[in-house]
C-alpha cells in the first residue's frame, strides 16, 4: 500500500473512521512486541491501516468475525469474492429488489458471510443493522447495477489486502464481548476503542448505554496497557457528557468531523470527534502537527 493511502475495509460499517486514521495513527504508541487490540473490531478499517506485527481484532457481531477468519482459513479468497459477486451482481440487475431481499432472506436463514458482504454492499447507506430476532433487517439501497465490474475489482482488491497481511501478520479475530477482550490483556498491549456512540443513534450488532460506557471505563482505567478511545465531544447543538463525567482524568484530542448519516442533508452536521488517551499525546511522534487542531473531514467521500 502507497505511503499514506488510506485502506478501505470490504465490510463496510457506519462511522467507519477512514478519514480519522491519519490523525489516530499518529498518535499511538505501538512499541515492539506490543499486541494491538481491538475490542470493537467494526470494520477494522484502523486497525488494518495500523497493520502491527501483532493483533487481536474481537467483536460481538459473529459474522464480521467469520468473514475474516474465513479469508484467513483460506475458505474465502479475492478469486471466489469475484466469481461470488459477479454471479450474484447479475442477479440484482434483473431482478432488482426482489432478488436483494430474496437474499436478505437466505441469510437469515443460513448466515452465509458472502451473502452478508453482498447484502452490505447493496444495502441502504451501507448500513448493518439487525432486529431483536438478530435479523438482518436493513432495506434495498436501490441500486440494481451496484456490481459493476470495476466495483467488483475494488472489493476483491480490498480482500486481497487482507490475505496478503494475513501472511505476514499474526492477527487473529474473535467474536466475544469487549469486558472479556479487555479482561483478557495483561498490560503489553495498546487497546484501540471504538464503541457504540453513547447518547447518538447507531447501528451495530449490540445497543450501548450509559452501563457500558461506564463499564468500559472501568475497565480501561484498571487495565496495565495504554489505551485510545473514539468517541464524540460535541456539536452545535449538544455536548457528551460523559467526557467531562468519566473521562475526565484522561488525556483529550479534538477533531473536527463531518458526520454523514443523515438521509437529508440539512441533517449531516459537523461534529467534534475526541480522541481519549491514558497517556500523553503530546510526546508521540510529529503530534504538534494534529494536537489542538480541528479538520474538517468529509466521511465517506
Amino acid at each position: 500500500m502507497e505511503k499514506d493511502k488510506i485502506f478501505i475495509p470490504p465490510i463496510k460499517i457506519q462511522g467507519i473512521k477512514t478519514k480519522l486514521v491519519s490523525v489516530i495513527k499518529k498518535n499511538v504508541i505501538l512499541d515492539i512486541g506490543t499486541t494491538w487490540v481491538e475490542p470493537f473490531m467494526g470494520s477494522g478499517v484502523v486497525g488494518f491501516n495500523i497493520a502491527p506485527n501483532k493483533a487481536i481484532f474481537s467483536d460481538t457481531n459473529p459474522y464480521t468475525i467469520e468473514f475474516y477468519n474465513k479469508i484467513k482459513s483460506g475458505n474465502i479468497n479475492s478469486y471466489k469474492v469475484r466469481a461470488f459477486l459477479e454471479n450474484e451482481g447479475k442477479k440484482l440487475e434483473e431482478k432488482d429488489d426482489e432478488y436483494y431481499y430474496e437474499v436478505r432472506e437466505r441469510f437469515n436463514r443460513e448466515h452465509n458471510v458472502l451473502d452478508f458482504l453482498f447484502l452490505n454492499r447493496s444495502c441502504f447507506n451501507g448500513m448493518i443493522r439487525f432486529n431483536r430476532s438478530g435479523e438482518f433487517n436493513v432495506p434495498y439501497g436501490h441500486k440494481p447495477k451496484r456490481f459493476s465490474k470495476a466495483y467488483i475489482t475494488k472489493i476483491t482488491n480490498q480482500i486481497k489486502y487482507i490475505e496478503n497481511k494475513l501472511k505476514e501478520c499474526d492477527w487473529s479475530f474473535i467474536c466475544q464481548s469487549f469486558e472479556e477482550t479487555i479482561e483478557n490483556c495483561n498490560g503489553k498491549e495498546f487497546i484501540y476503542c471504538d464503541p457504540p456512540y453513547i447518547g447518538r443513534n447507531v447501528d451495530y450488532y449490540d445497543s450501548w448505554n450509559e452501563e457500558n460506557e461506564l463499564k468500559l471505563n472501568k475497565l480501561l482505567l484498571k487495565t496495565d496497557a495504554k489505551f485510545m478511545l473514539s468517541t464524540w465531544d460535541y456539536n452545535q447543538y449538544r455536548k457528551n457528557e460523559y467526557i467531562d463525567k468519566i473521562w475526565h482524568n484522561c488525556h483529550k484530542i479534538n477533531i473536527e468531523h463531518f458526520y454523514h448519516l443523515g438521509a437529508k442533508e440539512k441533517n449531516r452536521n459537523a461534529m467534534v470527534e475526541a480522541l481519549i488517551t491514558n497517556y500523553d499525546t503530546s510526546k508521540t511522534e510529529n503530534q504538534l502537527v494534529f494536537i489542538n487542531q480541528q479538520i474538517r473531514l468529509n466521511a465517506f467521500a
